[in-house]
C-alpha cells in the first residue's frame, strides 16, 4: 500500500517557470541552428527562418519560449512588432562575416538596445562561426 501510494498520491511534478525571449540576427548568422541545437534536434534540414517561429527550449529549472525572427532586409523592419512581452534577448551575428554585414548587424544591435520595450532587458550577443577560418576575433566584432 506504501509503495502505490508514493507512486500514485504525489501529485503533478512542480512547475517550472517559462521566459519569453526573442531571438534576432541578420540572415545566416546561425539562429535556427542555435535553436536546433539547444532543443536536441538533428541538423539536418535546417532552413533558414522567413517570418518567425517559436521553440520552447527545455531546461532542467526552467522553460525557454524563443521567438525567432527572420533576419532578412524586408524582415527586419517588423522585428519591433514582435518584441512585446519579451524578458530577454538573444542577438546572434556571424563573425565570419563580411566587413559590411558586421556594419549592418552591429546597426541592428544598436537599434535593438535602444528600443524602449528591450533597453532594459538582459541581452546576450552570440558571436558564432567562430570556427570557421575567415571568423574575426572577439575583439574585432
Amino acid at each position: 500500500w506504501q509503495c502505490f501510494r508514493a507512486l500514485c498520491c504525489k501529485g503533478p511534478p512542480p512547475s517550472r517557470p517559462e521566459y519569453d525571449l526573442v531571438c534576432i540576427g541578420l540572415t545566416g548568422s546561425g539562429k535556427t541552428s542555435l535553436l536546433s541545437k539547444l532543443c536536441s534536434e538533428s541538423p539536418e534540414n535546417i532552413v533558414s527562418t522567413t517570418g518567425f517561429s517559436i521553440k520552447a527550449v527545455p531546461f532542467q529549472n526552467a522553460i525557454l519560449n524563443v521567438k525567432e525572427l527572420g533576419g532578412t532586409d524586408n524582415i527586419r523592419k517588423y522585428w519591433s512588432r514582435y518584441y512585446q512581452g519579451s524578458q530577454g534577448v538573444i542577438f546572434v551575428l556571424d563573425s565570419a562575416s563580411s566587413e559590411d554585414d558586421l556594419e549592418t548587424a552591429r546597426n541592428e544591435l544598436h537599434s535593438a538596445l535602444q528600443h524602449p520595450q528591450l533597453c532594459t532587458l538582459p541581452f546576450l550577443i552570440l558571436a558564432n562561426h567562430q570556427d570557421k577560418p575567415a571568423a574575426h576575433s572577439i575583439q574585432e566584432v
